[in-house]
This record gives structure tokens, C-alpha cells and sequence, in this order.
């Protein structure tokens, strides 16, 4: 990879990472806490995931577009292709690479500093009809959010408007909104609050790029221009083309 590349993709690597232990670390600090409220619980754990987010755009924006997420990068290459902004098909691949890695890394950190074992296998089913719906439905919202912003000229209020989103969501949907293909893959790493069965996995990330879809359709009929404004996802980030270099 080229240097501007590489230094993009550790930002998405550390950027998921952190976004991850913050949602194991703080799940498993609600439930030392509160070990008897499920609800106080969740609400916890949303908050601590939510400021973090929003803290974690502010920091790697800049650098990556603080994507942390394969399906925003995917829609960002996928609408950005024609006009030239966005990823290119290596950055993509970059990008979701770093991301994975990044959120399995994120799990194992967590679980170190709570004094747990680096990986533990969760038990946590997360399967059926109705999860999977609602994360069509968080993940559809998230990206469509996301562009929605930089294709408005309003990306300065992302880290505040998408982590509320992702907050918000915890509650409104069944699934408590992972909305994200890493984050999946990293939550399956540890038997905690914030943790999936392995076997469920594959089930939540199809779904989420069903969402992708959708959210792709939707901006098709709301924002069709917005592949012009790929390189302002999450935040203005270096062009396609100094990507490349």
C-alpha cells in the first residue's frame, strides 16, 4: 500500500478498535455495576458507546473519514466510483481490512483491562427474523445519516449526530443496533454483555448489508448527487486521488 494509504488504514484500525472496547469495556463495567438491572445496564453501555463514537470521529475524521464500519466504506466506493470521489477498490479493501482486525483487536483490549481472558467465546444467541429486520433498519439509518450529511454540507455536526444515532438506536431497535459488520465480527470474541454467538454472526452481517442497500436506494431518491460528496464521509478526508499516491 501506498504511505497515504497505510496511514489511513491505521487510522480506520485504531479508530475500530477503540469504538469496540468501548462497547465490551463498557458492557462489562454495567454489569459490575448494575449487576442486577438489565436496563440500567444497556443504558450504560449506549451512553459510553455513544460519547465515544462522536470522541473517535472528532479524533481520526480527519485523517480516514472515521469510517470504522465496511458497509459505510462500501457505499462510499460504490457511489463515489463514477465521479472519482470516495475509495478506490483498493482502499476499500484497506479499509475493511483494518476494520475487522481493528474491532477483533478492540475485544481482546477490552477483556485485558478488565482482567479477563484476551478471548472468550460468547454464548449470547442473537438470531431471528425480528433482530435481523432491525438491523436492516439500524444500518440503513446509520449510512443514510452519514451521507446524507456530507451531501448537505453539514459534516461538522456528524460526530455529534452519529453518535446520538447509534445511542438512540440501542433503544428503538431489538437487535441494540450493531449496524456494523466489525463491530459483529469483534463482539464475537468475548462472552460478555456486549458479546454474539459466533453462529449468529453471519445472520446480523447479511442483514447489514441488506441495509447498506436500502440506504443506498434511499439516497438514490433523496440525495442522487451524493456520490459527489463521497469524500466528505464521515468527514472531509484526503481525495481519491491523494489516496492512490
Amino acid at each position: 500500500m501506498s504511505l497515504a494509504l497505510t496511514r489511513r488504514a491505521s487510522a480506520e484500525f485504531t479508530g475500530t478498535a477503540l469504538l469496540v472496547t468501548a462497547v465490551v469495556g463498557s458492557g462489562i463495567a454495567a454489569t459490575r455495576l448494575s449487576p442486577t438491572d438489565v436496563g440500567l445496564q444497556l443504558l450504560e453501555n449506549a451512553v459510553a458507546t455513544a460519547l465515544a463514537l462522536g470522541a473517535l470521529i472528532l479524533m481520526f475524521g480527519p485523517v480516514s473519514g472515521a469510517h470504522f464500519n465496511p458497509v459505510v466504506s462500501a457505499v462510499d466506493w460504490w457511489l463515489g466510483r463514477r465521479s472519482g470521489t470516495g475509495l478506490t477498490l483498493r482502499g476499500l479493501a484497506a479499509y475493511v481490512c483494518a476494520q475487522v482486525t481493528g474491532a477483533v483487536a478492540g475485544a481482546v483490549l477490552a477483556a485485558l483491562m478488565f482482567g479477563l481472558p484476551p478471548v472468550t467465546w460468547p454464548h449470547t444467541d442473537r438470531t431471528g427474523g425480528n433482530l435481523w429486520l432491525a438491523e436492516v433498519v439500524a444500518t440503513a439509518g446509520l449510512v443514510l445519516l452519514v451521507f446524507a450529511l456530507a451531501r448537505s454540507g453539514r459534516t461538522t455536526v456528524a460526530p455529534a449526530a452519529v453518535g446520538a444515532y447509534i445511542g438512540s438506536a440501542y433503544w428503538f431497535t431489538s437487535s441494540t443496533s450493531f449496524a456494523n459488520p466489525a463491530v459483529t465480527i469483534g463482539r464475537a470474541f468475548t462472552d460478555t454483555f456486549a458479546g454474539i454467538a459466533p453462529a449468529s454472526v453471519p445472520g446480523f452481517v447479511a442483514a447489514q448489508l441488506v441495509g447498506g442497500l436500502v440506504a443506498v436506494a434511499a439516497l438514490a431518491a433523496w440525495y442522487p448527487h451524493a456520490g459527489h460528496a463521497a469524500d466528505a464521509v464521515v468527514v472531509p478526508h484526503p481525495t481519491r486521488e491523494s489516496a492512490a499516491r
